[in-house]
């Protein structure tokens, strides 16, 4: 593959990725916008444990997608020194942030016409979206074209499968993923939701078990049952309970043959909807459906 045309990989906040991963990835993030709904006007600065304490403690956490401008200011920027775009979003199904990145394409390709502005869809959420990007510097570092990268990012992102379970039912109930009296019932029977990102980016509930141990042990399972190469890089993401993230990790390492495990943080973004002590994991399978 040749490289004939210099270009820049972005992608947005809802891929979890820490500052120093985007580093190494030679990525650029456009934010989402987090904010207290008690204090609409101003941004959420709190990171990680003080933001889910924040969280616990009753305050509410809302999102929304950056808006035109954000995207117009980094576009314009990575233009003008004569690059192209591939702007890899959040999954549409979850956020607008796809659709306002395609307007700022359009507008800006008016403006730049000898300049190409591709905008993917990725159809994943949190660190399997950092994983879609981890694969995708890799094949930008081999050489790939701008359009070789784009049809790469189109088929390879319905392998890249997706497995949560979250602490704390209500979470979902706010969100309209769960009604009130499934959140109230399920709380009182310990019942835990093992949740998954279908084909259409969207996160439905796949099963339910009892017990936090069990959910746990679900996401485990569907890693031995599902993986592609367990030698290859997987992902957990974690909203502040890294003892469960480290015993999901234990479980693939010992018993399934995991030898690259990374964990991260469950960012304000996810973690607004899905709340405190989240667990998620990511890998390469052979389908979303299949799960």
């Amino acid at each position: 593959m040749s490289n004939t045309r210099e270009y820049v990989m972005i992608t947005d906040s809802g891929c979890d990725l820490s500052a120093e991963q985007l580093q190494a990835l030679e990525l650029e993030r456009i934010p989402l916008n987090v904010f207290m709904k008690d204090t609409p006007a101003q941004p959420c600065t709190l990171e990680s444990a003080d933001f889910y304490n924040a969280l616990r403690n009753g305050q509410v956490a809302c999102t929304s997608a950056a808006n035109l401008s954000a995207f117009r200011e980094m576009y314009t920027r990575i233009l003008e020194e004569g690059k192209d775009i591939l702007f890899v979003s959040f999954s549409s199904a979850l956020s607008c942030m796809h659709a306002t990145a395609r307007l700022a394409a359009e507008e800006l390709s008016a403006e730049y016409p000898d300049r190409k502005i591709i905008t993917v869809d990725s159809l994943c959420a949190s660190m399997g979206q950092g994983l879609l990007m981890y694969y995708a510097a890799q094949k930008k570092a081999e050489g790939a074209t701008i359009e070789e990268l784009e049809d790469y990012l189109l088929k390879h992102r319905m392998h890249t499968i997706h497995w949560f379970t979250v602490d704390d039912l209500m979470f979902l109930k706010r969100g309209g993923r769960l009604g009130s009296v499934a959140a109230v019932a399920g709380t009182l029977l310990g019942i835990k939701p093992v949740l998954h990102v279908s084909d259409e980016g969207k996160l439905i509930v796949r099963s339910k078990v009892r017990g936090r141990k069990n959910a746990l042990l679900a996401l485990a399972k569907h890693f031995a049952e599902e993986v592609d190469d367990p030698t290859a890089q997987v992902y957990i993401s974690q909203a502040d309970d890294m003892e469960a993230a480290e015993y999901v990790r234990d479980i693939l390492m010992k018993e399934y043959g995991a030898t690259n495990v990374i964990i991260g943080n469950i960012g304000a973004v996810i973690g607004a909807h899905a709340g405190p002590g989240t667990i998620a994991l990511f890998y390469v399978g052979k389908s979303r459906n299949e799960g």
